[in-house]
């Protein structure tokens, strides 16, 4: 039962991280003017959008890419502490566990 639960951790924690690494892309694509009209972009921006939940326009500092580095980059770390929450939660507790090694 133990191993289901570190398998079950572990994709939860690589789903929260495949999102994190959505947004930092999305990120970097804004940021650094990649054309829109390409059809990575429009993947991308199809993914990053919704998965930002309701972060965007949540600051508004003066500085448009400053705006999309604060918005877009909490909805990574937001997703990243949330798997990481939850895979603790499903994943097997250490509690009475013996200790590892000699």
């Amino acid at each position: 039962m133990a191993r289901n639960e570190v398998h079950a951790a572990r994709i939860i924690s690589g789903v929260g991280t495949l999102f994190a690494l959505i947004e930092g892309v999305y990120i970097l694509m804004l940021v650094l003017n990649a054309d829109q009209s390409n059809k990575f972009f429009v993947f991308i921006k199809g993914l990053a959008e919704p998965l930002a939940l309701f972060f965007p326009g949540l600051f508004h500092t003066g500085s448009a890419d400053f705006d999309i580095i604060l918005d877009y980059g909490l909805a990574a770390i937001f997703w990243l502490i949330v798997s990481g929450f939850v895979a603790r939660v499903v994943g097997p507790s250490t509690a009475g566990a013996p200790p590892r090694g000699g």
